[in-house]
């Protein structure tokens, strides 16, 4: 991934490279198609489950390694903030298909898409965000960063966040911590108009705020590559090669959702971890591609990457299961317990603490390393 010199590998090892994830992943599907659905129809015993979860896990995770390559490359020839923001968009894309295909699938639980969300917002905004800056911090001492965009992704995030999560508690409209129909498209609309305008933000009327300090001054020119027929010729390949390595994670979520589901119930696993197992799927490459950004001192695209997944975790992912609750009549509980309701307004607090300077260190890596710690022994012990 990050810190691979393309120039530098040969044809064979570019296609083993690339290549690779789109053949397990295509490999694997055919599997499926051809035969190995049976295995699920009858699905009986923790050994066979065991199995298939580990094999549909792997694929996924390495499609999902192959969808991060894609995006690296993109993220080369485009420059910032579109790689990250190409990269982030690709990898909640395989987390709204994983909730939607669980959600469709046999005895979904009604609370997957808000325990997902929940566990996205906490691995990312704690665990990992604080990982990197306790890297960042071990190795460098202080790190630079963008303080407009990383206000920008807060100042979004907290209100989304607290509309998707905490408010249904204490609406009235229904008896449950959900909304209904009116409030549901309401919600879903300013969501995914808001999450619009921040794309807009980000891209084009002040892309400068998501760029490294240290590159600002270059916000408005094009690169080179950009400029470049040849340029123009790559990012087009691997955005379409990108595509292509998608397809099978989406096309085998059905599958994994189902053995998620059937191991929750014949393990009596706590509901939550269904969730956590999604977004440790779909954050696992990105995360990597974070720390080691904030280990290179690249902050600023450790931040993009981070933060920007939180907030499209919450932009994409809401609208699209409020549309499968108003289609498909099934309840959504989206409001959070008391407890996990604490954990977010802290670690909202917190990040916008963290995030209010212009430079981090270790000290606020350990502390957010904290709050991750407490929520993963909530899940085990609430």
């Amino acid at each position: 991934m990050a810190g691979i010199d393309h120039s530098k590998l040969s044809r064979m090892q570019k296609l083993h490279w690339y290549g690779s994830p789109l053949l397990v992943g295509a490999a694997t599907l055919a599997g499926f198609q051809f035969g190995a659905d049976g295995l699920l129809s009858g699905l009986d015993g923790h050994l066979l489950a065991g199995l298939l979860f580990i094999w549909l896990f792997g694929t996924i995770l390495i499609g999902a390694f192959g969808v991060v390559r894609h995006a690296d490359r993109l993220a080369e020839v485009l420059g910032e903030p579109y790689g990250t923001l190409i990269l982030t968009l690709a990898v909640v894309g395989i987390e709204v298909a994983l909730i939607s295909a669980v959600m469709l699938t046999g005895d979904g639980s009604p609370t997957l898409a808000r325990d997902t969300m929940f566990a996205v917002l906490m691995i990312v905004m704690n665990g990992l965000c604080g990982g990197a800056l306790l890297l960042g911090g071990l190795r460098h001492g202080q790190q630079d960063y963008n303080l407009p965009g990383a206000r920008a992704f807060i100042a979004v995030l907290a209100p989304l966040a607290v509309f998707a999560l905490i408010l249904p508690n204490f609406t009235t409209s229904t008896a449950e911590p959900t909304f209904d129909s009116f409030q549901a498209g309401f919600f879903a609309l300013t969501t995914v108009l808001l999450y619009s305008v921040f794309l807009g933000i980000q891209t084009m009327r002040h892309k400068s705020f998501f760029l490294d300090p240290d590159d600002r001054g270059d916000a408005s020119e094009e690169t080179a590559a950009e400029k470049a027929p040849s340029g123009r010729i790559t990012a087009a390949l691997h955005g379409i090669l990108l595509l292509v390595t998608l397809l099978p994670i989406i096309l085998l979520s059905k599958r994994m959702a189902t053995v998620v589901d059937y191991g929750i119930v014949q393990v009596s696993a706590p509901p939550a971890i269904g969730g956590v197992i999604i977004a440790l799927l779909v954050l696992i490459p990105e995360g990597m591609a974070a720390l080691q950004a904030a280990r290179t001192n690249r902050l600023q695209r450790s931040v993009n990457l981070l933060l920007g997944s939180a907030l499209s975790t919450i932009g994409l992912t809401v609208p699209a299961v409020l549309a499968i609750g108003l289609l498909t009549g099934e309840m959504i509980t989206l409001g959070l317990d008391s407890v996990s309701m604490i954990i977010l307004m802290l670690t909202l607090f917190i990040s916008s603490m963290t995030f209010g300077g212009v430079r981090t260190n270790m000290l606020q890596g350990a502390v957010h390393l904290v709050l991750f710690c407490a929520y993963v022994m909530l899940i085990f012990r609430p």
